[in-house]
């Protein structure tokens, strides 16, 4: 029986380097098959998970010699941790490793939408010409983004944000009111809900942030802003963000994450017909360089507990 099971994708090279030293299974479809991954873990040491793995109580329950779970990314919310901390399993996950990729995500997907010029060509090749149409996009300089989350990924953003010319501003209940974090400062929610023009989200999913992005939310921003979520799929009201989209009361959305994944169409179907929202099937931190980065960093995760010396 294998000594490590890895259950999704992990890049090539971080797989072989931990072949040299474990007993392995590999299967990115594992995720899908749970009968053959609990049988698979009956005398595992390690665990290797993406977002879609959900390690609960009754997982682990299978597999009594598990010692640690490496996460291929930041967010921990499909992992049990009371669960895994009652067994004494370590659970590490790829802290930073996907931050820069996020962070070009947040940015790209701002230009876009404040500038919504890049979708012309079908019009183009079909011998029209819409200037007028596409000639009153907004320049990003001057802008102010709100950070809901001031975590390494949100401060990543942050640096790109100023770089270009943004005011940025942060909400975080971790961190003190009126601090200010290279240029940005701390601010309520209802003032980082006012003041934005692009509102970036960079929160974990539990029980406060459930619905975070509600109607309510929605209500208090600017009819120009920008909500870009790259977090988790439950912290914004989907339905409550279709009805503000449609109505005009923000301008644009760019969504990587969704309540269920894979998102089924039926999942999307709120979203029909608007063209001012993007879609992207939860691959904001997804580069060639991040996948190499959470690789690295989850085998040498795997190895600090499944090899003590190394």
């Amino acid at each position: 029986m294998p000594q490590l099971v890895i259950t999704e994708y992990m890049d090539d090279a971080a797989v072989a380097d931990l072949k040299q030293s474990f007993d392995l299974v590999y299967d990115p479809q594992l995720v899908d098959d749970r009968p053959r991954l609990i049988s698979l873990l009956a005398d595992a040491e390690g665990l290797v998970v993406r977002n879609r793995t959900q390690v609960t109580a009754e997982l682990l329950d299978h597999a009594p010699h598990l010692k640690v779970v490496g996460r291929l990314g930041v967010g921990l919310d499909n992992i049990d941790l009371a669960a895994a901390a009652a067994r004494d399993i370590a659970v590490c996950p790829a802290e930073g490793a996907n931050a820069d990729s996020v962070a070009e995500y947040v940015i790209t997907s701002a230009l876009l939408l404040l500038r919504p010029v890049y979708h012309a060509r079908a019009a183009m090749m079909a011998g029209e010409f819409p200037r007028p149409q596409l000639s009153h996009g907004q320049e990003i300089r001057n802008k102010t983004m709100t950070l809901i989350g001031g975590g390494v990924i949100g401060l990543a953003t942050m640096r790109r944000a100023e770089a270009l010319g943004m005011s940025v501003v942060i909400v975080d209940p971790q961190l003190e009111l009126g601090l200010t974090i290279d240029g940005a400062e701390v601010v309520t929610m209802d003032d980082g809900l006012r003041q934005g023009d692009v509102i970036s989200l960079h929160v974990p999913l539990n029980d406060k942030t459930r619905d975070l992005i509600d109607a309510k939310a929605l209500d208090r921003m600017k009819s120009s802003a920008i909500l870009i979520n790259t977090a988790r799929g439950g912290v914004v009201d989907h339905n409550a963000l279709a009805d503000a989209l449609r109505s005009g009361k923000i301008a644009g959305a760019a969504l990587d994450v969704f309540p269920n994944e894979p998102a089924s169409a039926d999942d999307l179907a709120m979203f029909d017909g608007l063209d001012n929202i993007i879609l992207t099937p939860h691959v904001a931190g997804l580069t060639q360089e991040a996948n190499s980065r959470v690789g690295t960093i989850t085998a040498h995760n795997i190895r600090r507990y499944l090899e003590p010396s190394s």
